[in-house]
């Protein structure tokens, strides 16, 4: 049985949940910030072509000139706090003002009623609401991506005590001890939950037949897992390194194991903003643009995460979130590795581009798992959602080369290859689904 049918608050995002703050930092907050943090040498990393205004007059200006953009507490969301913190919005006109949100469903409802003009979202939700799965139907927008990587899979040290270490033992405690195993996602059409869904496939677990899978906000994962709501998890960080840090989980994979340089975070908006307001679409996305230059660039990680860290962002300790954040990982049971494949935020703007083949792979899983019952117009769906052109624009303004191509390929962990040539086959092909 789907997750939908199982539970119809799980579609919803929603969970009981603790308040969150989810009041945008003010300019005297965005400068405590900074200072608090000993971080103020930053701005003096930032070119000086950020205090000149690329669109401050004529045809090009922004329609909008404050912007207020969604986010959660990930570290994920670095390259729009970072586009405030550092001002780089100034140089396109217009005021970044991030809104701190308790959940994705959260996320999904303002960007529908126009309270948020953007956010940092899940990809697959921006897809789910484009089509009517996941929330109210609305068409929707993929400006950018955010971020490749940096994802993971965190099993409970219970299960780790009994010999569950990885996918394979996992699956062989499964079969040997019969009973309910519940997994935690984020948003049943979201990244977290196609991620946790193919890596549990992909070791012979039917995530739809073998487990129950439930829905949890990211912040609130450690705390489900700790009173023992759940078996494992699929979360961004820093949620991942604090169940470690807690001693209550390990990670059992990440997720540029599943798939190297994947597709994440994306800066979605509704298709009814891009038309409204199309230079100010343009200028956000170039000043997350240049911020995610920087932080790629930064020598000096901990600034950054510093940032992150502080309770208007991510609200964590900075212990949590640095060593990841730099590549540096500690899977909580006796590995420890640096992944050169950890989160990346630019790669020269090859991280950035809005490949239509990224959301066509995830239309091909919605399939997969019966969230859609019939097959899309896989490329037509995408091109409707992506707007390339717009960020072709974006990326010229900010200086940022353009891949060649609207495709990509990529073999994932079970070995088959994605490259969108045929999402139908693809999507039927799998030997679990639903």
């Amino acid at each position: 049985m789907s997750v939908i049918k199982k539970n119809a608050s799980a579609m919803d995002g929603t969970a009981s949940s603790a308040a969150v703050d989810t009041n945008a930092p003010s300019s005297a907050v965005r400068r405590n910030i900074v200072q608090s943090a000993g971080v103020a040498g930053l701005m003096s990393l930032v070119s000086p072509l950020v205090r000149q205004s690329a669109w401050a007059q004529g045809s090009d200006a922004p329609e909008k000139k404050e912007v207020r953009i969604g986010f959660i507490p990930l570290t994920d969301c670095a390259s729009v706090v970072m586009a405030s913190v550092l001002k780089l919005d100034e140089k396109y006109g217009i005021k970044i003002i991030p809104s701190k949100e308790s959940s994705w469903a959260s996320v999904r409802d303002k960007l529908v009623n126009g309270e948020l003009d953007a956010a940092h979202v899940l990809y697959g939700l921006v897809y789910g609401v484009h089509l009517g799965i996941g929330g109210p139907k609305k068409d929707m927008a993929v400006l950018m991506t955010l971020n490749n990587n940096g994802q993971a899979i965190t099993i409970s040290n219970q299960l780790k005590d009994k010999g569950a270490v990885d996918g394979a033992s996992l699956a062989a405690l499964m079969k040997k001890e019969k009973r309910e195993y519940t997994f935690a996602q984020t948003f049943p059409t979201g990244t977290h939950a196609m991620w946790l869904y193919y890596w549990l496939a992909a070791h012979g677990i039917n995530p739809m037949a073998d487990a129950k899978v439930i829905t949890v906000p990211p912040p609130q994962m450690v705390a489900n897992m700790r009173v023992g709501n759940m078996d494992g998890y699929c979360v961004g960080e820093p949620w991942n390194a604090r169940a470690i840090f807690d001693k209550i989980g390990y990670t059992a994979t990440t997720t540029q194991d599943i798939w190297l340089d994947h597709p994440e975070k994306v800066l979605g908006t509704t298709d009814e903003f891009t038309k409204k307001y199309p230079n100010t679409s343009r200028a956000m996305v170039s000043a997350i643009l240049e911020a995610s230059r920087f932080i790629d660039q930064e020598v000096d990680k901990k600034k950054t995460a510093t940032i992150l860290a502080d309770k208007s962002y991510v609200n964590t300790a900075i212990e949590v979130i640095e060593d990841r954040w730099e590549g540096k990982y500690d899977n909580g049971n006796g590995k420890k590795w640096t992944d050169a494949n950890a989160m990346k935020f630019h790669k020269d703007g090859a991280t950035n581009y809005p490949y239509l083949s990224d959301g066509m792979w995830f239309l091909t899983q919605h399939k997969r798992w019966g969230l859609l019952k019939e097959h899309p117009d896989y490329l037509g769906v995408a091109k409707a959602i992506n707007k390339t052109e717009i960020y072709k624009k974006a990326a010229a303004a900010a200086k940022v080369n353009v891949p060649k191509s609207d495709m990509r390929s990529a073999k994932l962990v079970d070995g088959v290859v994605w490259d969108g040539s045929n999402p139908k086959a693809y999507a039927d092909g799998f030997k679990i689904k639903v």
